[in-house]
């Protein structure tokens, strides 16, 4: 065998720009993937011209295939569309932390990837007489924060920046399949040394896995964030992949399917990094976004980070 470790360890070998814009001349999509474009286009405001988190959040609206989604998760979750932006502040989450960072930056405006008050939908009528929901809440209310969330828009873009700034990260763009990025064929590799590799690459401390450490792996398939069983199931048949790399999944469904599935002998693992760790890169993408869009308004990533610890 290759030193195949020391090839996919290797730096990335084009530009993040370049990668992009490359993935985004592919057109079609398959059947179980949605791959959207990323827009070049857009107006430069003047460095004197006030800006709403309502023309933001239009602007980037407009950048997506379909434009305005009749249902959508993506709304203010605090703040209102005509509060004047002062600055603004990216992550995968708008945790307790996080805000009290912007109010620190002089920043008003937070654009998060993931809920704010624990649940998908944001539904706060559970919570109403929750002291953590009420506590959040004047927090943001008080400081004068709006949030938005930008998950779904995100994921509609061609390609999905959520899954191309993950592979950036990883130094994999040069081995996905250009049609299907989440499709990733690399040099024959342990699954002990791209376990080794993931956790170098996203900084994470520990990874859950299934299979044979010294199983070779080479044809992977990447479903960042939490897609659910179904695209997990669907997706091992479909491709047959060495190994599905995901960011979350349900104990009691993806990871026993690919139990029995190795048990019956087939070949195939499973690593888990996280939700976070898969997909917080995306808020980078967001901030190359804005300050293309908004040069004039300071905006910078504040990473969230995991809310879990390894011992």
């Amino acid at each position: 065998m290759k030193d195949s470790k020391k090839v996919l360890l290797d730096g990335n070998t084009q530009s993040r720009r370049k990668f992009i814009t490359a993935m985004g001349t592919v057109a079609g999509a398959e059947i179980f993937l949605s791959l959207p474009l990323i827009s070049n286009a857009g107006t430069y405001l003047m460095p004197d011209e006030k800006v709403t988190v309502g023309q933001i959040m239009d602007r980037f609206i407009k950048d997506v295939p379909g434009g305005i989604l009749k249902q959508t998760v993506d709304i203010l979750k605090s703040g209102s569309a005509d509060m004047e932006v002062t600055g603004i502040v990216t992550s995968m989450f708008a945790t307790i932390e996080v805000i009290r960072k912007t109010m620190a930056a002089g920043a008003n405006f937070i654009i998060a990837h993931e809920p704010t008050f624990y649940n998908h939908e944001d539904a706060i009528e559970w919570l109403k007489n929750d002291r953590m929901y009420q506590y959040k809440s004047a927090l943001l209310k008080d400081n004068n924060i709006a949030v938005w969330r930008c998950h779904d828009y995100i994921h509609r873009m061609i390609p999905d920046p959520v899954t191309i700034q993950t592979l950036l990260k990883l130094g994999w763009e040069k081995y996905a399949d250009k049609k299907i990025p989440n499709l990733i064929t690399i040099p024959s590799t342990p699954l002990k040394d791209l376990i080794l590799h993931c956790k170098n690459k996203l900084g994470i401390d520990q990874l859950r896995y299934i299979g044979d450490l010294q199983q070779d792996c080479v044809r992977i398939l990447l479903y960042p964030g939490a897609v659910g069983r179904n695209t997990h199931i669907s997706g091992i048949n479909y491709f047959k992949p060495d190994v599905l790399i995901c960011g979350e999944m349900s104990e009691w469904e993806t990871a026993e399917y690919i139990r029995d599935a190795e048990s019956k002998g087939d070949k195939i693992a499973l690593i888990v990094l996280g939700h976070i760790a898969s997909e917080e890169s995306c808020s980078v993408f967001l901030i190359d976004w804005l300050k293309e869009k908004f040069p004039s308004i300071k905006s910078q990533f504040i990473p969230s980070g995991n809310s879990l610890h390894f011992l």
